[in-house]
């Protein structure tokens, strides 16, 4: 019984940690150790836009997370060139894997 306890307790403490740690892209980036934050930040152009201009930019678009976890994965050009000044996104093909990106991107477009 004890053992079953410790299991639901520990269980549930990393269920609030990630659900807390989800909440954050910036934390989940730097957990999976990816480089987006050379060029993005949560509130203000640095490189490329700000994640909350590409919520806003996607807000609403079901094809949303897909699309762009696909520019992340093979890099993307031509979106937010009036901010970039014309720089493309770079290829991210192996790190973080496909199922980080899609993590961080679902964190990114959550109103």
């Amino acid at each position: 019984m004890k053992t079953l306890i410790a299991a639901v307790i520990a269980t549930t403490l990393l269920t609030i940690s990630g659900a807390a740690q989800a909440a954050d892209p910036v934390a989940l980036v730097k957990q999976f150790k990816a480089d987006c934050l050379a060029c993005h930040a949560v509130e203000k152009k640095l490189v490329g836009p700000s994640w909350n201009e590409v919520a806003a930019m996607y807000k609403g678009d079901k094809t949303a997370a897909a699309i762009l976890k696909n520019k992340v994965i093979k890099g993307g050009k031509g979106n937010w060139d009036k901010i970039t000044g014309g720089m493309s996104m770079t290829p991210h093909p192996t790190k973080p894997s496909a199922d980080q990106i899609q993590q961080i991107v679902a964190v990114i477009l959550a109103p």
